[in-house]
């Protein structure tokens, strides 16, 4: 447990120095009108670089699926914070993440969120969040970028596939752009839900065949993906039973 605690402390103190060097840099060069490119590329080296002084590693699988200047909605579970490093890190074109809005309030982090373009969703208000999701459809057609969106919209507590929320599957239907389902195993036990504990561990990110929405109705599209990540999860032996125990609480274990 001291182990996984000085990991901790050692993770969060270049966090801090590297979100604060890159997402600095970043507001700087928006302030000063430049867009485009670069911003996706500071988004990779932020991410590789959290990733890495984790102690952790991502493996990609069929990233050979993602083809520059091919739009694609990516369509990801979520079971911990090491899944944006791991994906975020991975990519090798163009992205945006779509996320909740209350990450525009973390210090430094959220300015250089607005910066890079990235996606917020008003979760409280329907309206805003259909606003939110047309934009990212305006912004993937215009600049042939991926968007990436978590199914679930929120990170799973216990480890375990969660219902889906019908935003990028709406998505998809609205724009035409076909959904790379988007299957993250191995990141749920580097720093479980409400410790503070890390312990580094490979990630697996499996970049599945795409799926067209064309000619699916919206609750067709969303479970013909959700089976995606069922066989996937089931095939990796990643997907825990539902009597799981819950993550050992900071200071306990």
């Amino acid at each position: 447990m001291i182990l996984g605690l000085l990991r901790a402390v050692w993770m969060i103190f270049w966090m801090f120095w590297i979100t604060l060097f890159i997402g600095g840099s970043a507001v700087i060069l928006a302030l000063f009108g430049v867009r485009g490119h670069i911003f996706p590329v500071m988004s990779r080296q932020w991410a590789r670089a959290s990733l890495w002084v984790s102690g952790s590693r991502a493996v990609g699988h069929g990233l050979e699926r993602i083809v520059p200047g091919q739009p694609l909605i990516v369509v990801a579970n979520h079971v911990s914070w090491f899944d944006i490093f791991a994906i975020a890190g991975m990519l090798p074109v163009d992205f945006h993440f779509v996320a909740k809005k209350e990450l525009e309030r973390v210090p430094i982090f959220g300015l250089a969120w607005r910066a890079a373009g990235h996606i917020s969703i008003d979760r409280s208000n329907r309206e805003r969040a259909v606003q939110s999701l047309r934009k990212a459809g305006e912004q993937m057609r215009a600049q042939k970028s991926v968007v990436v969106i978590f199914a679930e919209g929120t990170r799973s507590r216990t480890g375990r596939l969660q219902p889906f929320k019908k935003g990028a599957f709406v998505l998809a239907q609205e724009t035409g752009i076909p959904i790379l389902p988007t299957v993250v195993t191995g990141s749920y036990d580097i720093m479980r839900p409400d410790t503070f504990l890390v312990r580094p561990a490979t990630i697996h990110v499996y970049f599945e065949p795409p799926v067209d929405p064309a000619g699916l109705k919206g609750d067709e599209l969303m479970e013909r993906v959700r089976q995606v990540f069922v066989e996937r999860l089931e095939e990796t032996d990643s997907l825990p039973p539902e009597d799981s125990a819950p993550a050992v609480p900071a200071g306990e274990g």
